[in-house]
């Protein structure tokens, strides 16, 4: 019985495909698609981001969380 075998395309980073190059943290809508439902950050894999926005992102979110704009956590 042989295995079967899964071709694995790499998703392409949203931000780099729409060119944005500034991620602003007053852009709730869009930093939520990047959170758990308990208000964590999704990893770069699950998401799709490439290295240097994912950077960007991170940094976002701790902006938006620390000017109360997004919660740290969700009960």
């Amino acid at each position: 019985m042989r295995k079967q075998q899964f071709t694995f395309t790499r998703r392409q980073c949203y931000f780099c495909r729409k060119k944005i190059d500034v991620i602003d943290f007053k852009d709730v809508n869009l930093l939520q698609r990047y959170l758990t439902p308990w208000a964590k950050m999704k990893a770069a894999h699950d998401t799709g981001t490439c290295a240097k926005h994912q950077r960007r992102l991170a940094e976002a979110i701790k902006r938006a969380r620390f000017m109360a704009l997004m919660p740290y956590v969700k009960r």
